[in-house]
C-alpha cells in the first residue's frame, strides 16, 4: 500500500551519549541514586542514527563534553527554521555551558546565531509547523522568548501552557506529523491551550496519557514515517490509521533523564 504521505529528506544534528549519567534532578523522570548503563545508551542512539541514515536523512554529530551528561539530547541546543538558528538560554544551571558548545557548532557551520535574552530551551519547546511556530512554557522556556522566537524567525509563534511536569517541554507532549497536523497529548496542556490546539488541528491524532508516559510524543516525523518509541502501541496504530509507518527505536536507556527518540534530535531546516 502507498503511502499518502509525502516523505523529505531531513538533516539532524545529533550528540552521542560519551557522557550520559543521571548525576542531578532536574525532571520528575530524573531521580537520585538512578543506575545508567551507557554502553546500552550508546548501543541505542547508535541504532537510532543508524535508522534515520536507512531512511534517507542526514545525520550530523556535535562532539559531546565531560560533565555535560545531558549534552546528548541535542533538540534543546538550538532552534532552527529557514536556516535562521536561535540559540539556547538553559533553566536549570547544569546544562548552562551546553549552550556555548551548540552556539559554537552552528557557527562553525556557517550559520548565523541569535542568542536568546530569556529562557529558551530551543526545540524541545520550539516546535514549526508550516508556517506556525508551535512555543511552549510553564516548566523551562519562558514567554518573552516566544517572542524573541517570532521575531527572529518571522512567523508566527503560538504559545502553549504546560502544566504537567511529566511534560515539561512541548516536545514530550506534542510533535508536527507534517507540515499541518501534530499528534498530542490534551491533559499535559492548559485548558486554553487545548482549545488553540482543537482549532488550529481539528484533525489530530491524540495520544492516551499511556503513550505519552512511554515517551510516544517524543517522536521525529518525516512527513511519511514517524520513529517512535515501541512502548507507544496505541499510538502506533492511531498514527498507521492515518497512513503513517511507524518506526519503532528503543531509547529507554535515556528515558531514565526524561529524554528520547525527539529530544536527541536536533533537525536543521534550511
Amino acid at each position: 500500500m502507498v503511502s499518502p504521505h509525502a516523505f523529505t529528506a531531513r538533516r539532524y544534528l545529533m550528540c552521542a551519549p560519551t557522557y550520559f549519567d543521571v548525576s542531578y534532578v532536574i525532571n520528575p523522570w530524573m531521580s537520585e541514586g538512578t543506575t545508567v548503563d551507557r554502553e546500552r545508551a550508546d548501543a541505542q542512539w547508535h541504532t537510532l542514527v543508524d535508522v534515520y541514515r536507512a531512511h534517507g536523512h542526514t545525520v550530523e554529530e556535535v562532539k559531546p563534553a565531560p560533565g555535560l551528561p545531558d549534552m546528548v539530547f541535542a533538540a534543546n541546543g538550538a532552534a532552527v527554521v529557514r536556516g535562521r538558528v536561535l540559540g539556547s538560554r538553559f533553566h536549570a544551571a547544569e546544562r548552562q555551558p551546553e549552550a556555548g558548545l551548540f552556539h559554537l557548532w552552528f557557527k562553525e557551520a556557517g550559520f548565523d546565531v541569535r542568542e536568546p535574552e530569556s529562557v529558551c530551551e530551543g526545540e524541545g519547546d520550539l516546535t514549526p509547523v508550516g508556517d506556525l511556530i508551535l512555543a511552549g512554557t510553564g516548566f523551562r522556556t519562558t514567554t518573552s522568548a516566544h517572542h524573541e522566537a517570532q521575531e527572529h524567525f518571522g512567523l508566527p509563534t503560538v504559545g502553549l501552557r504546560l502544566v504537567d511536569p511529566y511534560f515539561y517541554h512541548l516536545d514530550t507532549a506534542l510533535f508536527a506529523l507534517d507540515d499541518t497536523n501534530v499528534a498530542y497529548y490534551p491533559a499535559a496542556f492548559s485548558p486554553g491551550s487545548q482549545e488553540v490546539l482543537r482549532t488550529l488541528f481539528p484533525e489530530a491524532v491524540i495520544a492516551t496519557r499511556e503513550d505519552a508516559m512511554a515517551f510516544g510524543l517524543n517522536s521525529v516525523s518525516d512527513g511519511r514515517n514517524v520513529f517512535i518509541s515501541p512502548y507507544a502501541t496505541t499510538l502506533a496504530e492511531r498514527l498507521a490509521d492515518r497512513g503513517f509507518t511507524p518506526v519503532p527505536v528503543d531509547l529507554s536507556e535515556l528515558h531514565k533523564a526524561g529524554g528520547g527518540i525527539k529530544c536527541c534530535t536536533q533537525e536543521i531546516r534550511s
